[in-house]
């Protein structure tokens, strides 16, 4: 018998490894939440290809920089709610993420 809560439907576990520029910390260039991913602007294209490959089926993955700076993970935090971003964020970053964020989470505020 199965415990109390425990879900009967299989579900598979995805683990995936990569690297960023020969980095392992990539939750430093990335946010991942269950609503959509954001992943760092640069050149290293199999990083991309990874968050690409396994998620953009699911949920979006989208290219972004904060402040002009590479390490989205390391300052934002979301959920599928809504993202929060520093307010040395530029005025175009946000409204890309504004643009590019799903419905559900378009709760990135203005800035002050």
């Amino acid at each position: 018998r199965k415990p109390p809560g425990t879900n009967t439907q299989s579900r598979t576990a995805m683990a995936i490894r990569c690297q960023f520029e020969g980095s392992n910390e990539i939750g430093v260039v990335s946010r991942l939440t269950n609503a959509y991913a954001l992943t760092c602007i640069g050149n290293s294209e199999s990083f991309y290809s990874v968050f690409q490959s396994e998620l953009a089926d699911h949920i979006p993955v989208v290219h972004a920089s904060i402040a002009g700076c590479r390490f989205v993970g390391r300052v934002t935090v979301g959920n599928r709610r809504g993202l929060l971003v520093p307010n040395t964020t530029g005025d175009q970053e946000l409204q890309h993420l504004r643009n590019a964020l799903p419905d559900v989470s378009r709760g990135v505020p203005s800035s002050a």
